[in-house]
Formats: C-alpha cells, sequence, structure tokens
C-alpha cells in the first residue's frame, strides 16, 4: 500500500543517478536539488543565473558534505541558450536518470521570450518541451528513469485556446500562468502516451506543490502578494521543503507510474503529505494532448525519438 505520510527520509539511495533539475538555484527547484543530493544522486543545477547557482551548490554541500552538485546554464526562455545547455550536458553525461521539470515564471507583465513567444507559456511550457527533447535520448538509455514535470493548482481554471494561444489577443497574467501550468500537464501525459506506446524504460509525471511560501508571486500586485504573504502563506500555505515532496515522489518513489501526478493532501490541495491526486477533465484531453504537442514541435523546431 502507498505510504500515506511520505517524506523526504523515504527516498530510496540516489548513488549512482544523474539528476537535472531546471530553476534549481531556489525556492522548490533547490529543495528537490538538496533532498536528491543528500540521498547520493549527482544533481546538475540547471540555472538561468550562475552565480546564484554556484552560491545555491555551495548550499548544498555545506548541508551534505561530500555531495555531487554541478551547475549548467540555462535560460529557458532562449532556444538558443536551451540548445547550447544540452549540448553541454550531452557532452558531459553519457546518461540521464531523471529529469525535473520545475523552472517557471508566473503572472508576469505581458511580454515575449528571445523567440517571440508569450513569455509565460514560453518558459514554463515551450521551454522545457524544447529541453526534454533534446536530452530524452540520454534519459532513454536508463531503465526506470522518469521526467517529472512540475504544474500548478491554476491549471484547473485554465484552458487551451489554440487560436490564441500566445494571448495576443488578449493577455491575463493568472490567465496566462494557468495555460502554461495546463499546457505542462498535457506535456506531460503525451510524453507518458508516446514513451508507453515505444516500449521505453522511461516514464513521465507531473506533480504540485499546493501553495507553497516561494518568490514566484514576485511579480503580483502588490496588494496580492501582501494577500498572499500574510493571509494564505500562514494559513493554508507550506514552506518550500514540503513544496517540493511531491516533485520528489514522482522522481524517487519505487511504487510511482508513468502518468501518475502527485500533490498535497491537506486542505484545499494546498498543504500536506505527496500523495496521488487527480487533474482536470481538460488535462486528459487526449485531442488537446496530440494538438499542444504537434504545435510545440512546429513551434520548438524539436522532435522527439518516440
Amino acid at each position: 500500500m502507498s505510504k500515506a505520510d511520505w517524506t523526504a527520509s523515504d527516498i530510496p539511495d540516489q548513488t549512482g543517478r544523474t539528476a537535472v533539475i531546471t530553476g534549481a538555484n531556489a525556492g522548490l527547484g533547490f529543495q528537490t536539488a538538496a533532498a536528491l543530493a543528500a540521498h547520493g544522486a549527482h544533481v546538475v543545477l540547471a540555472v538561468r543565473d550562475l552565480e546564484k547557482g554556484e552560491e545555491a551548490a555551495a548550499g548544498i554541500t555545506a548541508e551534505s558534505p561530500g555531495a555531487a552538485v554541478t551547475v549548467q546554464q540555462l535560460d529557458l526562455s532562449s532556444l538558443d541558450s536551451i540548445r547550447t545547455a544540452a549540448r553541454e550536458l550531452r557532452a558531459r553525461y553519457d546518461r540521464i536518470d531523471l529529469l525535473v521539470n520545475n523552472a517557471g515564471v508566473m503572472w508576469t507583465p505581458e511580454s515575449t521570450t528571445a523567440d517571440g513567444f508569450e513569455l509565460q507559456l514560453g518558459t514554463n511550457h515551450l521551454g522545457h518541451f524544447a529541453l526534454t527533447g533534446l536530452l530524452l535520448d540520454r534519459i532513454l538509455l536508463v531503465q526506470g528513469s522518469r521526467i517529472v514535470t512540475v504544474s500548478s493548482e491554476a491549471h484547473r481554471r485554465a484552458s487551451i485556446d489554440f487560436d490564441d494561444l500566445q494571448s495576443r489577443r488578449k493577455y491575463s497574467r493568472p490567465g496566462a500562468y494557468g495555460r502554461s501550468k495546463l499546457a505542462n500537464l498535457l506535456f506531460a501525459y503525451e510524453l507518458q502516451r508516446r514513451l508507453a506506446a515505444a516500449n521505453a524504460p522511461t516514464i513521465s509525471l507531473a506533480a504540485h506543490p499546493g501553495g507553497s511560501a516561494t518568490d514566484l508571486f514576485r511579480n503580483a500586485d502588490p496588494l496580492v502578494r501582501a494577500l498572499f504573504d500574510k493571509v494564505i502563506v500562514p494559513l493554508v500555505a507550506q514552506d518550500a521543503e514540503h513544496g517540493a515532496l511531491p516533485s520528489l515522489r514522482a522522481a524517487t518513489d519505487p511504487q510511482a507510474e508513468g502518468g501518475q501526478f502527485y500533490g498535497p493532501d491537506g486542505i484545499a490541495r494546498m498543504r500536506g503529505y505527496p500523495r496521488l491526486v487527480t487533474s482536470s477533465k481538460k488535462s486528459h484531453d487526449a485531442q488537446d494532448q496530440r494538438r499542444l504537442w504537434t504545435i510545440s514541435e512546429e513551434l520548438t523546431g524539436i522532435t522527439y525519438p518516440v
């Protein structure tokens, strides 16, 4: 039976595994990386700011002396940066056991990536779609390898408008964020379908942190930020260490299976121990999954070996 009160102490030995975590210099990504490193994994912090990445690596090794931690520059809002990072990672590692697509931006002002994509969709979904595709052959070499994509409860209030995928006709900060998080799930589920159809040794899973006290709300309206910090966090949210547990369970629990979605089991799914949860009906729309996949290939120029 699945353990109800799963914590980081339940992570199996990760010795010999190489894990790449995006956005690992702070918040959920940092806590995910620190826990994996503490259990023996070689952890790659894939971050936009190298200086912050090195500081994070030093923090992890201070807590876990002897931990294997390296830093990789990666800007998910630039396909050039993604291609460069993937090329360098492929040169450095013959195999990758785990990829955690964690990095994200939230509620940003209307803007675009270096390639002209709406910033939140471009960073949170298209950037990870491209990175995963470019690293997949290294991941497919490992029996039992995993790809974990981090979504959000915000996906439940979102929909995919394929006629305005880039939010050019109408832009809403929370709307674009929710759409990117729904896209994360559509991607994770479609990737699992393709992996299973190919009898691949790799599985794709998803997770969400609930309400976590991180810096993700830095782009919110000051009134909303104050409400989150002074009301929501004390009442129902949890710290980043606990917010990382769903991702860690998806990444390491021996009983986890492809296509599963992990999140907190507490009030309003905002806090608590990580367990299997269900996502919205829209996230399971197979037609939308396939359509988004095709569009993502066209926009990024990345095709997958499965």
